[in-house]
């Protein structure tokens, strides 16, 4: 599959990019390029290759959730520029 310079002005649209028309030789060129070494993956003999789920056999260690020292609310709010007896105030940012 190549790309020609019609298609190439309808990818730049729908990824909203501004292409000049000195950019336009190169980025054919590499666009191309890219699909020429997909077509070359495409030649490769998968055949008994298991499909991957995740690259990395490694699992994520968590530590379990326990209760410790916290702060306590007044301790929470002594340092905090604005606030009542139990919430921090913050400037309104949704109208």
């Amino acid at each position: 599959m190549k790309i020609d310079s019609e298609a190439l002005l309808k990818i730049a649209h729908l990824a909203r990019l501004d292409i000049h028309p000195d950019e336009e030789t190169d980025l054919l060129n590499s666009l191309n390029g890219v699909l020429d070494w997909m077509e070359q993956l495409n030649e490769v003999d998968t055949t008994g290759v298991e499909p991957l789920i995740h690259l990395s056999p490694e699992v994520n260690v968590l530590r379990p959730d326990v209760v410790g020292q916290h702060l306590s609310r007044q301790q929470a709010l002594a340092n905090a520029p604005q606030h009542t007896d139990e919430f921090f105030e913050v400037p309104k940012v949704i109208g």
